[in-house]
C-alpha cells in the first residue's frame, strides 16, 4: 500500500464523515423539529420509550444526537429521567440503521435488479437529482430532501472509496499483525471506543471497521469485541453535553454509559461463554459489511432486552454515583407532588380545583422568594453549591408556571365562585411575575459567580451598602408574597413606600460607587457587576408592586395598573409618605 493508496483511503473517510453530517443535517432539517416535539412529550410507558428513541434515532440517524436532546429535556425539566432511559436504550437500537444501510454496498450478485440496490448503482443518480434542486429550487422543504440525498451519496461515495483504497492492506503482514492483536476482546473494547470517542459517532466508526472488510482481513473474532467498545465510545458525546447542566442531566448522560457498560459485560460473558461451550464457526470467518450490522443490531437488542426490566435500578445506580443533597431531595419532591396535586379529574369539582392551585402557587411564591434569599447570600458567604441551586429553583419555577398556566387556563372555563373566580385572574396574572423574579435572582448569583471566577470582591464599604438595600428587597419580597397568598391587601400601602425607598437607594448605591471609582478605590468591571445586581433588585421590586397593587386591583375588578396607583396615591399621599419616612431611618446607608 503506498502513499497515494494512503491519501485515497483518509480522502475517502473524509467524505464519508462529511457525508454522514450533512445527512443526519438534511434529516434533523426536514424533520421540522417534530423529532424534538415527539420526545418532549413523552411521559411514561418503558416499551414505548423505547420504540419512540429507536425511531427518532432511526431517522435522524445519530444516536449521540438523541441522547443529547434527552439530556436537555431531562436538564430543563421537560423530561423525568425515568422516562429518559427507555429512550436512550431505545436511541442505541435505532442507531444500528445506519449499518445496515451501509452493508448494501456488499451486496454482490449478478442479477441487475439485486445490483440496483447496490448503493453505488443509485447514489449517483440521488446525487444528480440532489444537485439539481439544490441548484434550481428556493423552497426549503424541497431543498432539505435534496440535501439528504446529497449527503447519502457523498456518504456512499466515501465509503466505496475507503473499501477499495483499503483492499491492498490484506497483502501487508503488519496490518494483519495489528487486527490479530483485536482478537483479544479486551484491546478490540479498548480500540473500538477509543475510535468511537475520537470520531463522537458509532455509526461513523461501524462504518469504517465494515469498510475494513474489503481487505478479507478482518475476522468475526476482531470485529465483534470493536463493536461492543464502539458502543461505549458513543457515550463520551452525552457525557460532554451533560457537562455544567443540573445533576439530573448528567444522571440521564451516566444511564447511558451504565446501559452500555453492563450490556458489554453482560454480552462478552453469554457470547464468549457459549463460544467456548459449543463453537461458533464463523468467528474465525472473514467479517462482512452486512455481519457486522448483524452483530451490531444483537449486541443492542441483548442489552435492552436485559436492562429494559431493570431501568429502576439503573436509575437508583445513577443517583447513587451522581448523589443528591437534602435540599435537592426536598425540591424535587415538592414540585412532583405539586404537580401531581393539579390532578385533571379536579376539573369536576372546580372548589377542589382551585384550593390545589393556591396551594401550588404558594409553593411556587415560596420557591421564587428562596431562590431570591439564596441569591443576595452569595454576597458574604459564595458556594457553587448555592449557585447550582438557585438556579435549579429557578427552573422549578418554570416548571409550575408552565403546568398552573395551563391548569389555570382549563379550570377558567368552568363555573367558579366569584372569590375563587378572582382568585384565579390574579394567579393568571401574576405567575409570570414570580417567573421573572426567580430569572432576576440567577442573574444575582451569575454576577457573584462571575466575581469568583475572576478572583474579584467589592469594598466592605459597597458590601455593607449591598446589605442594606438587599434587606430593603427582601421586605418588599416578603409583604407583596403575603398580599398575594392571603389575598389581604393590609400591607399595600407599606408595598409602595418600600418601592420608593428601594429607588432613592438604588440611586444612592450608584452615586457612591462612582465616587469610589473616581477615587481609584474599585473598577469599572466591579462597577458593571454592581449594577447588575442593582438593577436586578429593581425589577424584583417592580414585580413585586405588580403582585401586591393587583390583588387589590382584581379584588376591585379593575387591572389598570397606572391608573390604580396614580388613585392610591392620590386618596393615601400621607399614609404612604409617613410610611416611607420612616423606613428611610430604618435602611439608612452606612
Amino acid at each position: 500500500m503506498d502513499f497515494f493508496s494512503v491519501l485515497t483511503m483518509l480522502g475517502g473517510l473524509a467524505l464519508f464523515l462529511y457525508g454522514m453530517h450533512v445527512l443526519g443535517e438534511g434529516l434533523s432539517k426536514a424533520s421540522g423539529g417534530r423529532m424534538e416535539q415527539i420526545l418532549e412529550r413523552l411521559t411514561s410507558g418503558r416499551l414505548r420509550a423505547v420504540f419512540l428513541g429507536a425511531a427518532v434515532t432511526a431517522v435522524i440517524q445519530s444516536s449521540s444526537a438523541t441522547t443529547v436532546m434527552v439530556v436537555g429535556f431531562v436538564n430543563s425539566g421537560i423530561m423525568k429521567l425515568s422516562s429518559a432511559i427507555g429512550i436512550i436504550m431505545g436511541a442505541n437500537i435505532g442507531t444500528t440503521v445506519t449499518s445496515w444501510l451501509l452493508s448494501l454496498s456488499g451486496i454482490d450478485n449478478g442479477n441487475f435488479w439485486v445490483q440496483l440496490l447496490k448503493p453505488s448503482s443509485f447514489s449517483p443518480v440521488l446525487a444528480i437529482v440532489g444537485v439539481m434542486i439544490l441548484l434550481f429550487s428556493k423552497k426549503d422543504s424541497r431543498r432539505n430532501i435534496a440535501t439528504i440525498f446529497v449527503g447519502f451519496a457523498v456518504l456512499m461515495f466515501g465509503m466505496d472509496t475507503m473499501s477499495e483504497a483499503v483492499k491492498p492492506l490484506a497483502d501487508v503482514p503488519e496490518f494483519a499483525n495489528l487486527l490479530l492483536l483485536f482478537k483479544n476482546p479486551f484491546l478490540g473494547i479498548l480500540a473500538g471506543a477509543v475510535l468511537t470517542a475520537i470520531l463522537q459517532s458509532s455509526s461513523a466508526s461501524v462504518g469504517i471497521l465494515q469498510a475494513l472488510c474489503a481487505t478479507g482481513a478482518v475476522s468475526y473474532k476482531t470485529a465483534v469485541p470493536i463493536i461492543l467498545g464502539q458502543n461505549i465510545g458513543t457515550c463520551v458525546t452525552a457525557l460532554l453535553s451533560s457537562v455544567g447542566t443540573s445533576k439530573n442531566a448528567r444522571r440521564a448522560a451516566i444511564v447511558h454509559l451504565y446501559f452500555n457498560l453492563i450490556g458489554t459485560a453482560a454480552f462478552l460473558v453469554v457470547f464468549y461463554g457459549l463460544h467456548q461451550i459449543i463453537g461458533f464457526p464463523f468467528m474465525d470467518h472473514a467479517a462482512q459489511p452486512y455481519g457486522i450490522a448483524i452483530a451490531h443490531s444483537v449486541f443492542n437488542i441483548f442489552a435492552t432486552c436485559l436492562l429494559l426490566p431493570f431501568s429502576d435500578q439503573l436509575e437508583k445506580l445513577a443517583y447513587l454515583t451522581i448523589k443528591e443533597d437534602a435540599a435537592e431531595h426536598a425540591a424535587v419532591r415538592y414540585v412532583e407532588e405539586d404537580i401531581r396535586a393539579l390532578d385533571s379529574r379536579f376539573m369536576n369539582n372546580p372548589a377542589v380545583a382551585m384550593e390545589q392551585c393556591r396551594r401550588v402557587t404558594a409553593h411556587m411564591a415560596d420557591t421564587a422568594r428562596d431562590a431570591c434569599g439564596r441569591a443576595a447570600g452569595l454576597l458574604h458567604h459564595y458556594t457553587e453549591e448555592e449557585v447550582e441551586r438557585v438556579r435549579q429553583m429557578e427552573e422549578d419555577v418554570d416548571c409550575y408556571e408552565d403546568v398552573l398556566g395551563t391548569y389555570l387556563l382549563r379550570l377558567s372555563g368552568r363555573e367558579l365562585a366569584e372569590r375563587d373566580s378572582r382568585t384565579l385572574t390574579l394567579y393568571l396574572h401574576s405567575i409570570g411575575d414570580l417567573e421573572r423574579i426567580s430569572d432576576h435572582a440567577v442573574s444575582i448569583a451569575a454576577a457573584y459567580q462571575e466575581m469568583a471566577d475572576k478572583q474579584m470582591a467589592f469594598s466592605s464599604k459597597a458590601q455593607e451598602e449591598l446589605a442594606v438595600f438587599t434587606r430593603a428587597v427582601e421586605r418588599i419580597l416578603a409583604l407583596s408574597l403575603e398580599v398575594f397568598v392571603k389575598e389581604d391587601g393590609t400591607y399595600v400601602y407599606e408595598v409602595e413606600a418600600l418601592h420608593s425607598l428601594v429607588d432613592r437607594l438604588a440611586a444612592e448605591v450608584r452615586k457612591r460607587h462612582i465616587k469610589r471609582l473616581r477615587k481609584g478605590k474599585c473598577t469599572i468591571e466591579l462597577g458593571f457587576l454592581l449594577s447588575d445586581i442593582v438593577t436586578a433588585y429593581e425589577r424584583i421590586t417592580a414585580h413585586c408592586v405588580h403582585i401586591a397593587v393587583r390583588m387589590v386591583q382584581v379584588q376591585e375588578d379593575s387591572l389598570e395598573m397606572h391608573g390604580y396607583s396614580d388613585e392610591l396615591e392620590e386618596q393615601d399621599r400621607e399614609r404612604i409618605h409617613l410610611l416611607y419616612e420612616g423606613l428611610v431611618q430604618e435602611f439608612l446607608l452606612p
